[in-house]
């Protein structure tokens, strides 16, 4: 491992990737302590003490980096594009204009690219004009104004600083992804839940006694082991090109295969279902704090998010609807990425077919089949991972920060990031970490 990691920084080119992408982490968490302007900066450093306090804020704030407790620049973190990129991607099933742009290469993905930087500049006007009426409330603050001087003006110049924080941590992202190793995007997620492991697991270690804390640990090291294990199953279908005879030229006649990944939905699933799982508590810090508004408050808090002295302590029954979304999601997002009846034409009109099988519609229906059949496992899988801790923290009435999501997008990036230095390493004769 030393040894690969030392012919990392031998190669100039590859030193050059890892630096700038070192370079573009420090600028991030130099931005991510930036306060934006007009906000009351000893209320904000109270509140970033208690932040533990906050429930649902606070798992919000382990995406974001601790940035949104600091109420930066960078407070609403790079959330803002992961959720307008998977939007265009379900529109691209439903539109058939995106799926001709999807379709046509290079020139149709720069046009989805741009609507997805519009996209992401809509929503996080959004979230920021909805979390600075939030963090003026006082309601995940301890009724505490975090924003005092509450004007018009003010909260315009709040709004597009952090709109602004956005689309910068969007081009850096991009910039990492272009001259940097890895992508970039998934990147700045995974530095921000890094730099809250040690704040989270301290929390854990305070409110849980020693048994408790280990067991829990040594379930997230063994969550990530099975990660990395279940990451790298596949499927391999068998394809067989026959041969073509072209003037005096014999094509074809080679043999190849399909790799249909246990997970292929990656984490995309999970960032969906906890999207979803985070709008009844925007909807009840926005009804009423009287008449049926509260029992409807009152009834989310209970059901669906409860803060049980410390962080965020999810309810069972907001556990088992996390799993639920997330199976569901699996399906419907590998349906959207694998498509069957174009795979089989793909390969009739080249020429191949899978062996015992005739083409056409039984290609069709035995990929189908082995779709579903390792869809299944594959979602549960997802859902075990994202619920196990939860399960843990709300069994034992304890604080767990680092959710399932987490360990599943930390472990994904890492081993990501790992085989494209480990493809760039073998490419100059150099042994990977792999290897």
């Amino acid at each position: 491992m030393l040894t690969a990691f030392r012919n990392a920084f031998r190669i100039r080119d590859l030193r050059n990737k890892i630096l700038f992408t070192l370079f573009i982490f420090t600028l991030y968490r130099l931005g991510a302590t930036i306060p934006v302007p007009g906000v009351d900066l000893a209320a904000v450093r109270d509140f970033a003490n208690q932040a533990e306090h906050s429930g649902f804020v606070g798992l919000l704030n382990l995406f974001s980096g601790g940035a949104l407790t600091q109420l930066s620049v960078f407070a609403l973190g790079i959330m803002p594009y992961i959720t307008a990129s998977i939007i265009l991607q379900l529109l691209t099933v439903v539109i058939p204009k995106l799926q001709a742009l999807q379709e046509e290469g290079e020139h149709g993905r720069k046009i989805i690219t741009q609507w997805t930087r519009y996209t992401t500049v809509v929503l996080s006007l959004l979230q920021s004009t909805g979390f600075a009426f939030l963090f003026h409330s006082g309601q995940f603050t301890g009724g505490v104004s975090l924003i005092p001087n509450f004007t018009p003006r003010n909260v315009v110049i709040i709004v597009i600083t952090m709109t602004a924080g956005t689309a910068l941590l969007m081009w850096m992202g991009e910039l990492i992804t272009q001259r940097g190793i890895g992508n970039g995007m998934s990147l700045l997620i995974f530095i921000s839940i890094i730099s809250q492991i040690p704040s989270q697991l301290a929390i854990l270690q305070t409110n849980s006694q020693t048994y408790q804390f280990v067991i829990i640990v040594a379930t997230m090291i063994a969550l990530t082991v099975g990660i990395i294990f279940i990451e790298q199953g596949q499927r391999r279908i068998p394809v067989q090109f026959s041969k073509r005879v072209r003037g005096r030229k014999v094509m074809g006649g080679q043999s190849t295969y399909i790799p249909l990944k246990v997970n292929m939905a990656g984490v995309i699933p999970v960032i969906f279902a906890t999207s979803i799982m985070y709008f009844p508590a925007l909807l009840g810090s926005a009804l009423p704090s009287t008449g049926w508004g509260a029992s409807v408050r009152d009834w989310i808090d209970q059901n669906m998010l409860s803060t049980a002295g410390v962080g965020f302590s999810p309810t069972l029954w907001y556990i088992f609807m996390l799993a639920v979304l997330v199976v569901f999601f699996t399906y419907f997002y590998t349906a959207i990425q694998f498509d069957p009846e174009r795979q089989a034409d793909m390969i009739q009109r080249q020429g191949g077919f899978i062996p015992g099988i005739r083409p056409g519609r039984a290609t069709v229906e035995y990929l189908s089949y082995v779709l579903s059949r390792i869809t299944m496992p594959g979602a549960l899988y997802l859902a075990v991972v994202t619920v196990l801790p939860s399960i843990l923290g709300w069994f034992w009435n304890v604080p767990v920060g680092l959710s399932g999501v987490s360990i599943i997008i930390v472990a994904g990036v890492a081993l990501a990031t790992a085989k494209q230095i480990e493809s760039q390493l073998t490419m100059r004769n150099y042994e990977g970490f792999l290897s």
